[in-house]
């Protein structure tokens, strides 16, 4: 019987063993992708802040069948959160007990450079998001926490005069004392309100 002849091995394939792209279905993302603004990455590089569970044949999977864009590799780490001191929001604090958040995961893809992705330059408007009033309720929730703590009661007040200030007023003439009841009816309401529903 002839020994068999040595296989000879043909050219290489570069693209033969590549996993395939766009056939896994899923209809109803249950995930968020971020993308983060790198204004010192290359055009071609985007990074995005995926869920820990996202792998990078997904998000390949993802940016083509959605956006159809071309992903020539994918590079991911997780990011590690500081240690605090008892978890935010407790009821009970503990000292002493320490706490890590939950760790963050970015990706960064690397694109065609025919095709580079050059992000949005970021907007000066900001009234359609009306963000002077949530400065305004932010400031005033931090107001507010303030004056419940353990130091409220030592804060100037903002809201109106102080005591002091309202007798200095009344000892030197500026304003005449009157009884309070004296600005509200016997209904309740101050003197020239009309409640709700009264006719004319």
């Amino acid at each position: 019987m002839p020994a068999p002849k040595p296989s000879t091995l043909g050219p290489l394939q570069p693209n033969r063993f590549r996993p395939p792209r766009g056939q896994k279905r899923v209809y109803l993302p249950n995930f968020t992708l971020t993308l983060l603004r790198t204004p010192f990455a290359p055009p071609n590089y985007a990074t995005f802040l995926t869920p820990l569970h996202l792998n990078k044949l997904d998000l390949k999977d993802y940016l083509y069948n959605l956006y159809g864009v071309e992903v020539l590799s994918v590079r991911s780490y997780v990011q590690q959160a500081r240690v605090r001191q008892d978890k935010p929001g407790a009821r009970l604090p503990r000292p002493r007990r320490w706490y890590r958040p939950r760790a963050s995961k970015k990706m960064t893809i690397e694109m065609p450079a025919t095709s580079p992705f050059l992000y949005p330059d970021a907007p000066t408007d900001f009234t359609p998001w009306d963000k002077e009033m949530q400065e305004r309720a932010l400031e005033a929730r931090e107001k507010q926490q303030k004056a419940m703590g353990a130091e409220g009661s030592r804060l100037p007040k903002e809201d109106g005069k102080t005591l002091r200030e309202q007798a200095e007023e009344l000892l030197k003439g500026k304003k005449a004392w009157r009884p309070g009841w004296t600005d509200w009816d016997l209904g309740g309401r101050p003197k020239g309100e009309v409640g709700a529903g009264v006719g004319m």
